[in-house]
């Protein structure tokens, strides 16, 4: 089927199209079940061979999804297929969405390299007439300057052979399936009218809200690392706020939440930091090719400096029991980046393990969702449950998991050596700590130097 075209309508008929999926983790999975479920042929693409078998044998390699084991045991094998095989699949399909993972190297430039791989793959199968998509997070300028360019080839050209759109996943996880279908509309923005025309009949078949039709592949990108800027900017003035309340000796949840009654105020909760491929990639999309951005450089530093703050809360509570962090055992709780998500990627409980370490602590590590050897990749000694160390002198919660509601805090204050508690999230009930010499990020008890 000819989809890109002019007069392509408001609605594709989406059971005559068949659409490659290329990349098929915690975004892309979803995606390719959602489209599969809406009637449309799929081919999913991955490069990790085990997840195209457990895609194809019915299973999902995305855990904690809901939804999402439901749809692919109901398509795989009929309207899903997964493969290896990037060129056969574009050879296969009308339109192409690319949902690879963007990072940043240790520079903080983009590494923008899977999208190009997937961009090649597509230009050796792709035909007139066909759609590609780009979903990725990527700096603006990317769709014109990067994938159009993989993608075109002598005689195939964007724009005239073929079209090209950007349109941002805006998902999250633990959410992604009814992100994709009812939560917000659809940005998208292509390359010529064409483009935009065609991804936005795409995407009304399954998403309720609808789509908003931006100017251009550049103004679709910028929505989405803008929407991720102003998260950080947020976070990190809540975290530099709550470090006023502790010199201060203000608590700043309650000054926070009556600050939060006026309607133009929206400060949000302070923390041990930021974590995921989200919000501390996509500002560097941004300051490595604009000029004069302070406020979202510094933002950037504040919510990286937030697990050393704890550590520094840690050994100054430590201090006040004589004691210091190298001759300390100390449990950190809650490793991956948020609660219920199986993703270490900047994880702040990593930088806090790590800090903990250099500082000649003996450092023990709990997470529900992670396995022995990956809390052993961090340096950490793990632990089966947070009551099998004792003699431990502190506590940092990295990672709210709602499996810390049931830890029996009676029992692990006695089982401490020095019970300190530095609570990273707010996890619990300051009432309920009392017995501990508790903690959380200003929360301006005075019990220890900022």
């Amino acid at each position: 089927m000819r989809v890109y075209h002019e007069d392509v309508g408001d609605v594709l008929d989406i059971e005559s199209v068949t659409v490659a999926v290329y990349g098929l983790g915690k975004m892309g999975l979803p995606l390719a079940a959602v489209l599969a479920d809406a009637g449309a042929t799929v081919r999913g693409v991955d490069i990790d061979p085990d997840v195209v078998t457990a895609v194809n044998a019915g299973e999902t390699p995305v855990t904690n999804e809901p939804g999402l084991p439901e749809l692919i045991e109901s398509h795989a094998g009929g309207r899903l297929k997964a493969t290896t095989d990037g060129v056969a699949a574009a050879e296969a399909a009308d339109v192409m969405i690319i949902l690879v993972p963007t990072i940043v190297d240790d520079d903080n430039e983009p590494i923008l390299d899977p999208i190009v791989d997937v961009g090649e793959s597509i230009s050796a199968g792709a035909s007139d007439g066909d759609l590609v998509i780009l979903e990725s997070t990527v700096p603006p300028g990317t769709t014109e300057e990067v994938l159009v360019d993989a993608v075109e080839s002598d005689g195939f050209t964007a724009g005239e052979d073929f079209g090209v759109a950007y349109c941002p996943e805006r998902t999250y996880a633990g959410n992604v399936i009814r992100d994709l279908t009812e939560s917000y509309p659809k940005i998208v923005g292509g390359i010529d009218g064409a483009s935009t025309a065609s991804a936005a009949a795409l995407y009304r078949v399954f998403n309720e809200p609808g789509v908003i039709e931006v100017g251009s592949t550049k103004g679709a990108e910028a929505v989405k690392v803008f929407e991720g800027v102003f998260r950080d900017v947020n976070i990190a003035l809540a975290n530099e706020l709550a470090k006023v309340c502790e010199q201060w000796i203000l608590d700043s949840e309650p000054v926070f939440r009556a600050a939060n009654t006026q309607p133009f105020c929206n400060i949000h909760t302070p923390g041990i930091g930021v974590g995921g491929h989200c919000i501390p990639v996509y500002p560097h999309f941004v300051t490595q090719q604009a000029d004069d951005t302070p406020l979202i450089e510094t933002a950037r530093e504040v919510n990286d400096s937030m697990p050393d703050h704890a550590l520094t809360i840690l050994q100054s509570l430590l201090g006040g029991q004589d004691r210091t962090l190298p001759d300390s055992r100390v449990l950190v709780l809650g490793v991956t980046y948020r609660p219920g998500v199986h993703e270490t990627r900047y994880a702040p409980a990593v930088d806090a393990i790590g800090g903990l370490l250099e500082r000649g602590a003996t450092v023990y590590a709990h997470d529900p969702l992670l396995d022995d050897d990956e809390l052993e990749s961090f340096g950490a000694i793990p632990v089966d449950s947070p009551l099998d160390v004792t003699d431990l002198d502190g506590v940092v919660l990295a990672t709210g998991h709602k499996d810390y509601e049931a830890i029996d805090l009676s029992a692990l204050f006695d089982s401490m050596r020095t019970p300190v508690f530095v609570d990273g999230r707010r996890f619990f009930d300051a009432e309920e700590m009392s017995a501990f010499t508790y903690a959380t990020i200003g929360d301006g008890t005075g019990d220890y130097l900022p």
